[in-house]
């Protein structure tokens, strides 16, 4: 054989070739050893004393390659599992029952009328893998913390709401009103968890694909900075997430597992419920997603366990001297897998057991039947607990259960392991009566035979739900479970708001500056100071925040190993375990996540926390929009800012950055309040507000509205004026505010801008009253968004109420007095300022930045897009011809005048991006 000098050098997994042999003679004696076991024992004994080999060099802390795949066996051997500490004849039973209740109520669901739907499957195939946690693991809010956080498969919804039932926490009532939460309030249940729509039952929204498990990662690390900055023990918490092998090809679901395992958090653990088909398929039909998985999750530096095969196969595995069974499961494809789930007892031992003589020879002693309930180990409550215990035991990095299943387990032939499984959704008779067998229920045939088939309690004192209620009192209360126990926080002093409310004086600063100002003071508040998040996907420079840098700290539970480049400068970059800032890296999604975690931190721990997530306005609702969805159904609270906002303010950057409809987008999420300030009195009394609203005591006593703010902010610097001594609160909140009367000029008209684009506004007041003889006035839209659905409000009242005085829009009331014609502006598409004209009280025309972005100077886009100052004066006049109130020939004059059909022509306006 050739030496290891004579042969090209390999490394495998990792190992360093370039490494000098200083005992060749040691070194061939153990490649002989090798050689000698492969040509005697075979290439399967030779692998197997390798991997005992292996195992041994890491309990010597021998430091050996990580290896990504393991054998497609359970990863817990039969002599390592724990005592199981349950009854587990009683826990079948309530499991049972908890089965025949989720389908049935599905199936009634579908009787005719209703018809609303459902989906029966795939808590068929993780019944058990529930089931084990609610009985031995899922802790409680009863001991006053947070209990566990649990993140529930969306489409398992109905067996949570099964046991609930059982547990006389929901009746038939409630049961019989799945997915009709308006025509059967106030029993109504939701499809899936929505904590918006029954906010004392679930705690996270799920059934979004993807966004489980990253909301899951991002809440362990959420409990563990509560926990490092002092703000709340979370050391008992543990977060489960319920997740399916298909749901696994969502980018969410891993794009964040490395940060999981950066920080080590060991109180995080995955179920990946590996029934190995989609909605409409086979996962990996001739792959196996067990095994890729497998690889992805400890590539990435997670502990894996796999949970492939229930006790009936033990006895199999324990013959197999040879490899041959393993060989065979490691080599059989989930699409294979999933035909056996169809097929007999007799198909299974021809085709799996019958292409060797080793493998016929182990079930020879086997009937077919027994055969046939060879059963996958997420279905074994022994294996399921024997994993979980493991999962909760390990330390230093977070876990993931792979647990093989069958979609569809125990309905019957027509819906175990079928393609068509999760689109059915009702039971015929034949089916509940082989279901009702399978479970070993007493209901009779004739039940089932007249009308709707009928729910099942074995009673409020049998002993199956005695073990249900004991079991849940020793793990302190019923899961789920929200609750909210925090108490309204202080608000700030007034004098906080001072500062912004002068002004800037002679010094031009962006609206993005100005409200890092507001918190910076608002930080400095000794009752609720502590409790911002501030949260930025690696901008904080950008928004000029990288002056909280030496005073918060960036949040590294490991702190700062290194000595930082910048060290020697005052904004130096600081980590700490303490940190008050989450900087986390290049990623919205996972900002988002944070913000949502830190956001609805009030109920999941009662510690009230107030987010203010910083990003570039076109990566916010654009890239992100369904986790803001997803933060208006956790009713998560906190402050969003899109920074850089505005289609030309950021024009250098180009067309992906240049965001002119974010406000459009948030317009359609029902909890955000959004607001588009020109100044940084305007931010304060927003911000002010946002805090009352949020954090503040509400009218029935609770803690605040289920609500986030959104605020558009801009990196072009203009000089902001002191707070008006008649300054209009109101109409700043409310979303529309007199800001400045025309001082010269015969003719009325009035000019509405929002954000950036006041400043235009108010220089097209100017030229209007000195070159054409028009007094316009300037009002300050803050929210347009605000404005429309205050009036959408009113007209729904009306439409309802047409005996009652009809009500007004305040958009309509706050103009009533102002005479026309209307022009607004902004820099957004004129969808957004659109949203308004049907309530005001005259000609309207909107200007706004439609089409594609393009990088230039802000002046040349701005006269590209007809927004400017010398525009908005053109569309004032245009509304004024109409009305007869100027000759036509203005309109030709202006155009000239100003070069509008030139890009070129405008003045190039302020240079540079700075916050």
């Amino acid at each position: 054989m050739a030496s290891g000098s004579d042969r090209n050098p390999i490394i495998i997994g990792g190992l360093p070739s370039q490494v000098p042999d200083f005992d060749p003679e040691e070194t061939q004696e153990w490649l002989d050893s090798l050689d000698a076991a492969v040509d005697e024992r075979g290439r399967e004994r030779a692998r197997y004393l390798m991997l005992r080999l292996i195992e041994r060099a890491r309990e010597k802390r021998v430091a050996v390659p990580e290896m990504r795949s393991t054998d497609y066996v359970n990863t817990i051997a039969t002599k390592d599992e724990p005592f199981f500490p349950g009854n587990e004849e009683i826990e079948r039973k309530v499991l049972n029952a908890t089965r025949w209740n989720a389908a049935v109520m599905v199936s009634r669901a579908q009787r005719p009328g209703i018809g609303v739907g459902g989906h029966i499957a795939t808590f068929a195939s993780s019944a058990s893998l529930y089931d084990v946690g609610f009985n031995h693991f899922f802790r409680g809010k009863d001991a006053g913390d947070g209990g566990d956080q649990i993140f529930f498969q969306g489409h398992a919804s109905p067996g949570i709401y099964a046991r609930a039932f059982l547990l006389d926490r929901l009746n038939e009532h409630h049961l019989d009103a799945f997915r009709q939460e308006k025509s059967k309030a106030p029993y109504g249940l939701s499809s899936y968890p929505h904590p918006r729509l029954m906010p004392d039952f679930w705690e996270f929204p799920t059934v979004s694909m993807g966004l489980g498990p990253l909301g899951a990662i991002y809440q362990a690390r959420m409990n563990r900075y509560m926990e490092a900055r002092g703000i709340a023990d979370t050391s008992a918490s543990h977060v489960w997430a319920y997740l399916g092998d298909g749901e696994m090809d969502e980018p969410e679901s891993l794009g964040q597992l490395s940060i999981a395992a950066r920080e080590g958090l060991d109180n995080l653990t995955f179920v990946v419920n590996c029934n190995l088909q989609r909605l409409d398929g086979p996962v990996r039909g001739n792959g196996k997603v067990m095994q890729e998985l497998e690889s992805q999750f400890r590539g990435a530096g997670w502990n894996v366990i796999k949970l492939v095969w229930d006790r009936s196969w033990d006895p199999l595995l324990a013959q197999d001297r040879d490899g041959v069974l393993v060989n065979k499961l490691n080599t059989t494809p989930d699409g294979q897998f999933q035909t056996y789930a169809t097929e007999t007892g007799a198909y299974i031992r021809q085709h799996f057991f019958g292409d060797d003589q080793r493998l016929r020879a182990m079930v020879e002693g086997m009937t077919d039947d027994q055969i046939l309930h060879l059963g996958r180990g997420g279905h074994d409550h022994r294996k399921i607990y024997a994993a979980y215990a493991a999962a909760k035991a390990h330390k230093g990095q977070p876990t993931v259960i792979l647990a093989q299943t069958v979609k569809g387990w125990t309905l019957g032939p027509n819906f175990e392991g079928r393609n068509a499984t999760h689109q059915m959704k009702k039971l015929t008779v034949e089916d509940l009566k082989r279901f009702r067998d399978r479970l070993h229920l007493p209901i009779a045939d004739k039940e089932l035979e007249s009308g709707l088939p009928p729910y099942y309690h074995p009673g409020r004192d049998s002993e199956e739900i005695q073990y249900m209620h004991d079991r849940r009192k020793a793990l302190d209360g019923y899961v789920p479970t929200r609750v909210v126990r925090a108490k309204p926080l202080p608000q700030p002093d007034e004098k906080l708001y001072a500062a912004a409310k002068k002004g800037s004086g002679q010094q031009s600063i962006a609206t993005t500056m100005a409200f890092v100002r507001v918190l910076k003071d608002l930080m400095r508040d000794k009752e609720i100071g502590k409790r911002f998040v501030l949260i930025a996907p690696d901008e904080y420079r950008t928004f000029g925040m990288d002056a909280f840098f030496p005073s918060a700290k960036i949040y590294n539970p490991l702190g700062q190993q290194y000595e930082s480049v910048d060290r020697d400068l005052l904004l130096a970059y600081k980590e700490s375990p303490t940190g008050q800032m989450l900087h986390d890296g290049i990623s919205e999604a996972g900002c988002t996540a944070s913000l949502i975690a830190a956001g609805s931190a009030y109920a999941t721990h009662g510690e009230p926390l107030i987010p203010v997530y910083v990003f570039y306005s076109m990566f916010g609702f654009q890239r992100t929009g369904d986790q803001f969805w997803q933060m208006a159904d956790q009713l998560s609270r906190g402050f969003v800012l899109g920074a850089t906002a505005g289609r030309t303010t950021l024009t250098g950057e180009g067309l992906q950055h240049a965001d002119g409809h974010s406000q459009l987008l948030a317009s359609t999420n029902p909890a955000c309040v959004s607001y588009d300030p020109a100044y940084g009195y305007e931010i304060a009394h927003i911000v002010r507000d946002g805090l009352r609203r949020m954090y503040g005591e509400t009218v029935d006593g609770q803690p605040g509205e289920d609500v986030f703010y959104y605020l558009t902010v801009y990196n072009e610097p203009i000089q902001h004026p002191a707070e008006p001594a008649d300054v209009d609160a109101e109409g700043i909140l409310k979303g529309i505010y007199h800001l400045r009367s025309g001082e010269k000029g015969a003719i009325p008209a009035q000019i509405l801008a929002s954000g950036v684009a006041v400043p235009w506004a108010l220089e097209a007041q100017r030229i209007l009253a000195d070159e054409w003889n028009v007094k316009a006035d300037v009002w300050s839209a803050t929210s347009w968004n605000e404005l429309r659905r205050d009036a959408v409000e009113v007209e729904e009242h009306n439409l309802l109420h047409p005996e009652e005085e009809q009500r007004v829009p305040y958009v309509t009331r706050k103009l009533a007095n102002a005479q026309g014609p209307f022009v607004a502006v902004s820099d957004w598409m004129r969808a957004v300022p659109d949203q308004i004209a049907r309530w005001v009280p005259g000609r309207y025309q909107s200007l706004g930045a439609d089409g594609f972005g393009f990088a230039d100077t802000r002046g040349a886009a701005r006269r590209f897009f007809n927004i400017d100052a010398q525009s908005i004066v053109l569309g004032v006049l245009t509304e004024l011809a109409q009305e007869g109130k100027v000759d036509r020939s203005a309109l030709k004059q202006a155009i000239d005048r100003y070069q509008l059909l030139d890009a070129t022509a405008a003045d190039p306006g302020a240079a540079g991006g700075d916050a």
